[in-house]
């Protein structure tokens, strides 16, 4: 009878292990999951600290002028709040002299040659250690930021508890190892991830050990095969229950998730398993570090958006003031060709001012600077600061509504004030009409063009273009990288500036 009895109740001990090597797959893929949001965590991380470093050095290297290294003094404080093997850090010119730096030597590693070359971001061979590279604007000075392999494991620590784990970087064949985990090499199977971090050459790995498969574990999976049959069937319902159902909600849960979220899946999952609840509330606290580290985010967009429009505000205020200046040294001018001096240097600072204004009204949105509202408010500047005699100098604007960057509109600006100021100087009753259009089968190019009758070709013309005029002219189209057109007949000028989509 026991025998029968065993024998009638198999499928459900066989569906009893089944169930329970279901639920270690599922095990896998949940720790696999948690594993893949460690390493991406671990990789934001790396990331945003070495691109937070990048920016300081860039900004110490552009504003570093002359003998006066006191700015070095404070990049080495904000280093060293980071790192605490000490931030080394060094600034060197193309002859290889260093202007400023750490107290501390150099680590080795690196060849004198090589510190203008190289990736942004190198891993050293023959020692553990990561270079950040950061060049200047004009490409003079380079700064070199050294970190350390216990200063990278603090940096790259996950805030998830992943026990038994491996951090290494890899770069081509190089390869570093960050932190190193207490157990023998060959014991146990492992699991590896990796993520990109920025520059993407860079790569890296996670590898997480199991545990060694001891003989407990072994018997454990076919513990159902050898129980009283008669309980098989109670054994099921709880698995179900209790086990299989709680974790594929908690799954599909996980799987529905958004960054930014905040993930509760045990708000609809009731279970008496404390493991389930606590790997629950590993997801709830990790999806909480990623709410946070969005909001952080999102709150240093905005203070950068901030700090760039109150920059373009002082900026446009400091052009106002040296305007108002040289309008008050105009004024106490007698010489008739030192007014016009004035005005013609007050007119180009208007137009940069003019620029910023305008570049600062549309920082909300991130469209540019639109080409209408410059060249009007731009004319209307020329036109209140023309001569007497050219008050009256008709000015006519056609454009579509494009917008160009800031780099496009400041030569675009002087293009524009250069040539009315020729206009009123050689007609200044006579008129001008400036278009700005797309051009023909392109999406992200214009046609600027000036038409003038007193541009049309005469010897007072080719004078003033010869004198000064056209070194400034042939300037501006350098800088808009396309060449200005000149028809002397119709009087016109016309160029091809990058517009923004």
């Amino acid at each position: 009878m026991f025998l029968i009895l065993t024998l009638a109740l198999l499928p459900l001990g066989l569906i009893a292990l089944i169930a329970s090597l279901q639920a270690i797959r599922t095990a896998d893929l949940e720790k696999e999951a948690l594993l893949r949001v460690a390493v991406t965590q671990s990789a934001r991380k790396l990331s945003a600290d070495m691109q937070s470093d990048r920016t300081a050095l860039r900004l110490t290297i552009n504003n570093l002028t002359g003998t006066d290294t006191r700015i070095c003094d404070h990049l080495g404080l904000l280093l060293s709040s980071n790192d605490l093997e000490g931030g080394l850090f060094y600034i060197y010119n193309r002859a290889g002299r260093r202007i400023c730096g750490s107290s501390r030597a150099e680590p080795k590693g690196l060849d004198p040659g090589e510190r203008f070359g190289g990736p942004s971001i190198q891993l050293l061979p023959g020692a553990p250690i990561l270079v950040n590279r950061v060049h200047s604007q004009d490409n003079r000075l380079v700064g070199l930021i050294y970190y350390s392999r216990q200063h990278l494991e603090s940096v790259a620590d996950p805030s998830t508890a992943l026990p038994n784990r491996q951090l290494s970087l890899h770069q081509g064949e190089r390869r570093l190892t960050i932190s190193q985990p207490d157990f023998p090499a060959d014991e146990g199977r492992t699991t590896s991830l990796s993520a990109r971090l920025d520059p993407p050459d860079m790569v890296l790995t996670m590898t997480v050990r199991d545990p060694t498969a001891t003989l407990a574990r072994t018997l454990s999976l076919f513990l159902p095969l050898v129980m009283w049959f008669a309980a098989a069937a109670i054994g099921w319902f709880v698995v179900n229950r209790l086990l299989i159902r709680p974790l594929v909600l908690l799954r599909r849960a996980v799987a529905n998730y958004h960054p930014g979220e905040v993930l509760e899946p045990m708000r609809r999952v009731r279970t008496p398993a404390q493991e389930i609840v606590a790997l629950g509330e590993t997801f709830r606290e990790i999806s909480e570090d990623v709410a946070t580290h969005e909001a952080e985010m999102a709150e240093g967009l905005e203070t950068q958006r901030k700090l760039t429009r109150e920059v373009h505000h002082r900026v446009k205020n400091n052009l106002q003031i040296i305007a108002s200046l040289i309008n008050l040294h105009a004024r106490s001018a007698h010489d008739p060709e030192a007014v016009e001096a004035y005005a013609s240097i007050q007119r180009r600072v208007d137009a940069l001012s003019v620029v910023h204004r305008n570049h600062f009204a549309e920082l909300e949105e991130n469209r540019g600077v639109g080409i209408r509202p410059l060249i009007s408010e731009l004319t209307a500047s020329l036109r209140g600061t023309a001569p007497v005699q050219a008050r009256r100098f008709g000015i006519q604007i056609d454009s579509d509504n494009l917008h160009i960057s800031q780099d496009v509109a400041v030569p675009v600006a002087f293009l524009v004030t250069e040539l009315v100021e020729l206009a009123m100087l050689l007609d200044p009753h006579g008129k001008m009409r400036i278009s700005a259009h797309l051009q023909p089968g392109s999406h992200n190019r214009a046609l600027l063009h000036i038409l003038s009758p007193g541009l049309c070709a005469s010897p007072d013309v080719t004078g003033h273009l010869e004198d000064r005029y056209g070194r400034v002219l042939t300037g501006l189209s350098r800088q808009l990288r396309a060449p200005l057109d000149y028809d002397g007949e119709a009087g016109s000028f016309a160029i091809a500036v990058a517009i923004l989509p």
